[in-house]
C-alpha cells in the first residue's frame, strides 16, 4: 500500500462526497464529521466504526462529542493517504 500521490487524491474524492483532504503535520489526511442528535447516537456509531476499523485492521483518529464524530484517516506508516482510507470512508458511509 503506497502513499496517493496528488493526482490520485483528487481523482478519488469525488467518490466519497462530503468528505475532505486536510493537512496535518505536513501529511495529508481524509476527515469528515458526522452530526447526531445526542451524546449517545455518537457513541453508537463510534463504536459501530470501531468494530469495522478492527475488521478491516485499518483504524482512524475519532473525535467523540456530544452529537458529533470526526474520523480521520491516512497511514502512519506511508505518510499520508492511500487506497484504503478512501476505501474505508466509503464503508463508513453505509454505516451512517
Amino acid at each position: 500500500m503506497s502513499k496517493l500521490s496528488d493526482a490520485e487524491i483528487a481523482e478519488a474524492i469525488p467518490g466519497v462526497p462530503g468528505w475532505m483532504v486536510v493537512e496535518e503535520e505536513g501529511m495529508k489526511r481524509l476527515q469528515k464529521s458526522f452530526m447526531f442528535d445526542d451524546f449517545a447516537a455518537a457513541l453508537e456509531f463510534t463504536n459501530k466504526v470501531g468494530n469495522l476499523a478492527e475488521a478491516e485492521n485499518h483504524h482512524p483518529r475519532i473525535v467523540t462529542e456530544w452529537g458529533s464524530v470526526t474520523l480521520t484517516w491516512w497511514s502512519h506508516e506511508q505518510g499520508g493517504m492511500v487506497a484504503a482510507d478512501i476505501e474505508m470512508a466509503k464503508k463508513v458511509d453505509s454505516l451512517s
